[in-house]
């Protein structure tokens, strides 16, 4: 009988599908440490994994057993892919299961930030009232969305769906991609039917000196993506969003916009060094902080439970 670890969890909806299918499921939370000697006392033939284990060259060398490895998400910076891969292990991911949810917390992060919401729900409790006026005066210069333009920073699945809300917002898109020359959106009016929007990729260069809000959607490839050169060349006031990789920015940075006004305000999912978040981060004012959910909604999950249970299927049975 095939055995499944799903180290950091699984939808029960794809649970049940492993199951059905005849798969044992184990969803025992095991310490990174620890995960070799389970793996080969358990007899474990696939192992699911979201951002938070890691599968590397040691553990892939120990486990002989192992003929898959699924990262539920998009990105697979914590598994060596290509080596895995060279040793005879197939590796896939759910790059389209969670695209929406991430795109809504992008836009969960602006809204916030263009009417200081995140700043105000920190305030407004500690003032007890006592400060009722003054916070209403302090929040009373808040801006809208519609007219401005959004810089995409990264146009795959997860850019374009951020592009998509962004269109039904009566924003401007300006995307930079190296990979993709154009894309076509499909919105969904309801009962109006579809819209369909094709959209160009510019350079980088165009979408930090014209974006007024930018948001990142790309992969860690061993370099900052946004660090000081970049910061300079942004308009002044920008609002910057992260919710792909902390890595890509380089947070010291960062913080010196945030300080000098560069970037107004920044809405951060994810960060350098998680779990343990730059302090400088976590206290400044202009920041809104969510701890790496973009993809954490009950539908997104279902979503990736579903697919990936399906290509183990398809996999393992043919």
């Amino acid at each position: 009988m095939i055995k499944i670890l799903a180290n950091d969890g699984i939808d029960e909806t794809g649970k049940g599908l492993l199951q059905a299918a005849g798969f044992t499921v184990l969803t025992d939370k095991v310490a990174q440490e620890n995960l070799i000697a389970f793996i080969n006392e358990q007899h474990v033939d696939a192992m699911l994994v979201r951002s938070a284990t890691k599968v590397r060259k040691d553990l892939i060398d120990a486990c002989k057993n192992l003929k898959l490895v699924g990262r539920g998400g998009v990105g697979m910076d914590n598994i060596d892919v290509d080596y895995a891969r060279a040793q005879g292990i197939q590796v896939m991911n759910t790059p389209a299961a969670s695209s929406r949810s991430v795109a809504e917390l992008v836009f969960a992060h602006l809204y916030g930030m263009v009417r200081g919401i995140y700043d105000s729900n920190r305030r407004m409790p500690a003032a007890d009232g006592a400060k009722f006026n003054e916070l209403k005066k302090k929040y009373a210069n808040g801006t809208e969305l519609k007219g401005k333009t959004m810089g995409i920073i990264g146009f795959g699945r997860i850019g374009q769906e951020v592009a998509t809300i962004a269109v039904g917002n009566g924003m401007k898109v300006l995307a930079f991609d190296p990979f993709i020359a154009d894309a076509t959106l499909n919105i969904e009016l309801f009962t109006l039917g579809k819209l369909e929007v094709k959209i160009k990729t510019v350079t980088l260069d165009e979408v930090l000196q014209n974006s007024d809000a930018l948001t990142l959607h790309v992969p860690f490839t061993g370099g900052y993506v946004l660090a000081k050169d970049e910061f300079a060349k942004m308009k002044k006031g920008v609002l910057l969003v992260n919710s792909s990789r902390g890595e890509v920015i380089n947070e010291t940075d960062l913080v010196a916009a945030l300080d000098e006004g560069k970037v107004a305000a920044a809405g951060l999912d994810v960060f350098a060094n998680e779990p343990n978040v730059n302090s400088a981060l976590l206290q400044h004012t202009n920041v809104s902080l969510t701890p790496h959910i973009g993809a954490a909604t009950m539908e997104a999950q279902e979503r990736i439970g579903i697919e990936m249970a399906e290509k183990i299927i398809a996999f393992f049975k043919g």
